[in-house]
């Protein structure tokens, strides 16, 4: 059973691997490791027998959230981590006085959706061209806390 934990500079390098084994346009590990010594963000970690299993993290401004990257290594999805990582991340949002939450994802990712939907979250709109490689729009999600 997976633990969420708060990530650390010592989990950045496992992280960015994951990221760039799923993700087109991955964060470097420095990317990672900057965001993590900012103040107003949160990083955590699924992580089992040392393993990390999936990730997320948002930067937090006045009473909102962006949740800036999810991620759950194909080989455990379907078992609750990707919900898991979104629990806790409410919690500690609300913890942070947040009041909402955003996120973008690409309009091809009906799994996330669903998830993000299962989760309280909305479709407010759609950002033409957001992503690259390939090119896709994002749909922009918000969840009130």
């Amino acid at each position: 059973m997976s633990i969420i934990r708060s990530m650390t500079a010592e989990d950045a390098a496992k992280v960015a691997s994951l990221e760039a084994e799923i993700f087109s346009q991955p964060w470097s590990e420095n990317a990672f490791l900057d965001s993590l010594c900012l103040p107003d963000t949160i990083f955590l970690v699924a992580e089992e027998s040392g393993v990390i299993q999936g990730y997320i993290g948002m930067y937090l401004a006045a009473d909102e959230g962006e949740i800036t990257n999810v991620a759950v290594n194909p080989a455990c999805r379907r078992r609750g981590i990707g919900e898991g990582l979104l629990t806790e991340m409410k919690k500690r949002a609300a913890d942070h006085k947040i009041a909402r939450i955003v996120l973008e994802v690409r309009v091809s990712n009906e799994g996330a959706i669903r998830l993000y939907e299962k989760q309280g979250f909305s479709s407010v709109g759609i950002r033409r061209g957001f992503y690259e490689f390939p090119r896709e729009d994002a749909r922009i999600m918000v969840c009130a806390l």
